[in-house]
């Protein structure tokens, strides 16, 4: 698992931005826009990732006025997340992992094999700074639990 200190696993992915066009996202070739809050979620349009992704949007100032990017993270695809994102006047991007590469770097997989599905996110948040270095690490192993917010929105002022 990735912990504080460590060097954020870096990524190509696709990514959403908020007008609905995907283009490629590369975490070490934006370390100017850090720190960075990679929030992981397991599937857009349920009810908990929902929340929490609305509960950033909402919050996104906490994060803009101190310089910090939020991005949420899933295995959904970037047209499914485009929607997602118009659907919830999301004001921040979305990743697309979809090969989960990113679960597996940062060992954030989780399944519901009792509803058939396997290999997705967990709730889980990381705080990169400009280094590139992991300042805070949040994984939960029950996706009905949401991140605590002003916890992640403290780890960002301090690493910016």
């Amino acid at each position: 698992m990735v912990s504080i200190g460590d060097d954020a696993p870096d990524f190509t992915a696709p990514k959403t931005d908020i007008d609905g066009d995907i283009e490629s996202f590369t975490l070490s070739q934006n370390l100017d826009d850090a720190p960075i809050v990679l929030a992981f979620f397991p599937a857009a349009f349920t009810g908990t990732c929902t929340t929490e992704m609305c509960t950033f949007r909402d919050q996104i100032s906490n994060f803009e006025d101190i310089g910090s990017t939020v991005l949420g993270v899933s295995i959904d695809t970037p047209f499914t997340l485009s929607e997602f994102a118009t659907k919830h006047n999301l004001n921040f991007e979305l990743i697309s992992d979809t090969n989960r590469n990113l679960i597996d770097a940062y060992d954030v997989e989780m399944d519901f094999a009792d509803l058939g599905v396997y290999g997705v996110a967990k709730r889980a948040v990381f705080v990169v700074d400009a280094d590139g270095e992991v300042t805070y690490s949040w994984v939960s192993d029950d996706p009905g639990v949401e991140p605590d917010y002003e916890a992640v929105k403290q780890a960002t002022q301090q690493a910016s």
